[in-house]
């Protein structure tokens, strides 16, 4: 019987390689585009392919550009993918008055904590900069013709407890008056849900989180999980 190998066996040390992440309509794949390049993300490749829509490579940092890891890969959604949908959409009655109460259900726990489903979290060293990604979201929102109204933002503070966290948090344009909490201290998350990108059991919306740790603790909010 084969064993798994160890980890004083293994050769090499191991990373995140990829995520593929799908738009919904080929007209769409460049304002999906544009909306991960907001989120920071650094496009590397955009191929046209014969049937006109998009594949794009994207990578989290410039430094993985000649890698094999920190990939975020974005093309249209496959048919049978996109037929699948259609069939549980009108099977489960989406978006009509007379929704399944399953998918009543499962709406509401994700309007109360955007991590109840699947979704993709970001790390951030820079609390500034998550700052800032998050103000020009929240402006997109508000103003921008092709975003207006289709971006969610949730905003999670570390649990208090902290003074120098507390006081920091207190001065963010972002999360001053926030009174959600993260499960766990010295560590915050940003949520952006949108319909510009398809996952999850519906397939109507993707959600993207973005995490900042606060230097010089090694218990935070992604390295133990707490309660309030």
């Amino acid at each position: 019987m084969a064993t798994v190998p160890s980890m004083d066996e293994l050769q090499g040390a191991r990373s995140m390689g990829h995520m593929a992440l799908h738009y919904k309509t080929p007209e769409e794949g460049p304002l999906a585009a544009r909306l991960l390049e907001m989120l920071g993300y650094v496009l590397t490749q955009d191929l046209v392919l014969p049937s006109g829509a998009h594949f794009y490579r994207f990578v989290v940092d410039s430094r993985h550009q000649p890698r094999g890891d920190g990939i975020v890969y974005l093309s249209l959604m496959p048919d049978a993918q996109r037929d699948l949908m259609q069939a549980i959409h009108a099977a489960l009655h989406v978006g009509t008055d007379h929704e399944h109460p399953a998918v009543v259900a499962m709406r509401e726990r994700m309007n109360e904590d955007p991590e109840y489903s699947f979704h993709y979290g970001t790390l951030l060293e820079s609390l500034e900069d998550l700052e800032a990604m998050f103000v020009a979201l929240e402006e997109a929102n508000s103003h921008d013709p092709e975003l207006k109204d289709r971006l969610r933002l949730v905003y999670n503070r570390a649990l208090p407890g902290t003074p120098d966290v507390d006081a920091r948090l207190d001065a963010s344009p972002i999360y001053r008056d926030v009174t959600r909490y993260a499960y766990g201290k010295n560590g915050v998350q940003a949520f952006l849900e949108t319909d510009i990108l398809s996952s999850g059991m519906l397939g109507e919306t993707m959600m993207l989180e973005f995490d900042y740790v606060f230097p010089g603790y090694s218990s935070h909010v992604l390295s133990v999980v707490e309660w309030e």
